[in-house]
This record gives structure tokens, C-alpha cells and sequence, in this order.
């Protein structure tokens, strides 16, 4: 039978849809990449971007674009997973984060056609290697910036909790999250996409909204 992934949607128009919308908003977050970039030089220097290796559509690998949050050369200091209070975290990295600024440098990634909008959140390669069974179904899909496991576990820092965040994503996370990842590569559609986009958008200003307003994990 044949999978919502295997439709001209996902084969064709996501990619279209993408770029289209991508393109203009790239255009008007460019001060605000400007504003960004400069804070994150004035506090750390460079780089600006964090580009690690990620598993990609047709498991094809693929460097994402975010915003530098951690120190440098975080990767090689603790494992690749952040726990609650990092102390690899910058100031102006715990901002971005908790506003998910950082994330917005993925739309360079749209538009080179490595991600979309809407789709699982690209994963360590350590972890896509491993895939078997309906997990390959998960790189049937381009990578996104928000799929239905990114709404879930929007605050996972605090559910890996202070200790070894590695192991606690791996025990009681990644599971989940691929299970969420499958439901998505499973269901692709652009209802699907309307309705995880605006779920986004309101937990991501909840989200901020307590860390700007309430002062909530500071």
C-alpha cells in the first residue's frame, strides 16, 4: 500500500511550499540575524553558526545552521545532548534557546533544500545509523524544524533533567521521538503540516513568554 511519504506532496510540493515561503522571511530576519550574530561575537567570538553533521532526507548527511549557543567546542566537552542548566550554555545562548532564535538559522537549510519547515527534527548520526524497520521511514521525509516530537518534547532540557542528559535521552526519549517521527513520515500532508505549525507557534510564545515575562528557568 502506499505511504502518505510516497505522494506528490512530500516528493514535490513540500519542497516548492518551502522555498516560496522561506525566501521572504529569510529577506526580513536578516537585521535580526545581524542583532544575533553581534551578540553572540561581543560575548564568545566566533563562530556565529553551529554546524554539526545530521541525518538527512535518504539518509544523506547534511550540516544544519544554528545559532552558536554553547561555548566553544561544547561537543568535545560534554555529550550531545543539553541538560537543564548546561554550564556549556552562553548567556546569550540560554536566550536563544528559550526563545528558539537559535532555530531560525535553519531557514538557511530550507532553502538550500536540506530541510523543511515542518518535519522531524534532524538527529545525531549516531542515532540514524541505527534505525531498522519503520525507523528508515523517518528519512523518507526532509528533516524539519518542528514535527510532533519537537511540540512534545519542546522542553527537553528539563526532562533530561542535570545529570547525564546522553543517557537520559537515550533511555526515555528517543523511543518516543521516533515513534512520533514515524507517525509524522506516516501521515505527511499539508493539513498535517498546518496543524503541527500553528501547534508550534503556541507553545514556542508560551515558551517565551515565561522566560521573558515570568522569569521561568532562568
Amino acid at each position: 500500500m502506499k505511504k502518505a511519504y510516497d505522494g506528490i506532496y512530500n516528493r514535490f510540493l513540500k519542497r516548492v511550499v518551502g522555498l516560496v515561503i522561506a525566501l521572504p522571511f529569510f529577506v526580513i530576519a536578516i537585521p535580526i540575524y545581524i542583532i544575533i550574530g553581534a551578540a553572540i561575537l561581543i560575548e564568545d567570538g566566533l563562530p556565529v553558526f553551529y554546524r554539526p553533521l545530521r541525518g538527512g532526507y535518504k539518509n544523506k548527511p547534511f550540516r544544519i545552521f544554528k545559532f552558536r549557543t554553547m561555548v566553544k567546542n561544547a561537543d568535545k566537552i560534554g555529550g550531545g545532548t543539553t541538560a537543564m542548566h548546561d554550564p556549556r550554555i552562553t548567556k546569550v545562548g540560554a536566550v536563544l534557546r528559550k526563545t528558539k532564535l537559535d532555530e531560525t538559522a535553519n531557514l538557511i537549510n530550507i532553502l538550500l533544500g536540506t530541510m523543511s519547515f515542518i518535519g522531524p527534527r534532524p538527529e545525531l548520526l549516531k542515532y540514524t545509523e541505527q534505525y531498522e524497520g519503520d525507523e528508515k521511514e523517518i528519512l523518507e521525509v526532509r528533516p524539519g524544524v518542528t514535527d510532533f516530537s519537537s511540540i512534545e518534547f519542546i522542553n527537553l532540557d528539563e526532562i533530561v533533567g542535570e545529570g547525564n542528559a546522553d543517557e537520559m535521552y537515550e533511555k526515555y526519549v528517543l523511543k518516543r521521538k521516533n515513534e512520533l517521527r514515524i507517525k509524522y513520515a506516516e501521515s505527511v500532508g499539508f493539513g498535517t503540516d498546518c496543524k503541527i505549525f500553528f501547534k508550534t507557534i503556541g507553545k514556542v510564545f508560551r515558551k517565551a513568554f515565561g522566560f521573558v515575562f515570568k522569569k521561568e528557568h532562568r
